[in-house]
């Protein structure tokens, strides 16, 4: 693939993802070209019609999400940081609260398993080793970490969302649940500080512009 037809694809593939979250699988692709910054023939010359999109788009997030597996296993010199690693960068991709959206509508193929069967296969061999070290819970599953990030990825409502709009709400809140999936024996020195500041309920009733409710 070209490069700038790489580029194009990268910036529609972006944009259906944050539409899609935002907007749910009804989002009008119109909405989806303006956000990508593409005309509409570049759109619709690629993806004959949403499905195909929805296919791209989620097979585009499981290989991210195996590279990104591969390489914290690579660069983290302890496997349960590597784990930590893992887990931010897949809010960072908006993992946990894009592929629930996209399965409500997705055909699964063999390609699409196969990727699956991949991305899989390198999670568990994070939490394995982060097992091995005894720094992970031995009863934190992979299954565990997605549901977290789901969890913890879905989008703010209403004027709450302002609250995160760099995204730093959300990685202070996984460093804050991560801490707690390590074991009290672990041999590892003190969590470092969670970003940002501890929120008050006030924080949130002005964020949500009800500054003199009570309820």
């Amino acid at each position: 693939m070209r490069a700038d037809a790489e580029r194009s694809r990268r910036r529609i593939l972006d944009a259906a993802r944050d539409v899609f979250l935002e907007r749910g699988l009804d989002a009008p692709l119109d909405l989806i070209v303006r956000r990508a910054g593409v005309g509409p023939a570049t759109l619709y010359r690629r993806y004959a019609d949403r499905e195909a999109l929805v296919r791209d788009l989620t097979g585009d997030l499981l290989s991210r999400l195996e590279a990104a597996a591969h390489q914290a296993a690579r660069e983290e010199g302890d496997a349960y940081d590597a784990v930590r690693r893992f887990v931010h960068t897949a809010a960072d991709l908006r993992m946990g609260a894009v592929i629930p959206v996209l399965l409500e509508r997705l055909v699964v193929d063999e390609e699409l398993i196969e990727s699956r069967t991949r991305t899989s296969g390198a999670l568990d061999d994070l939490i394995r080793a982060a097992h091995k070290s005894g720094r992970l819970r031995p009863e934190v599953g992979a299954g565990d970490l997605i549901l977290l990030s789901i969890r913890l990825s879905r989008p703010l409502p209403g004027g709450l969302s302002r609250l995160d709009a760099d995204g730093t709400l959300l990685h202070r809140h996984l460093d804050l649940a991560l801490d707690g999936l390590t074991t009290q024996a672990a041999p590892a020195p003190a969590p470092a500080p969670a970003p940002g500041e501890p929120l008050t309920f006030a924080d949130l009733v002005a964020a949500a512009d009800r500054p003199n409710a009570t309820d």
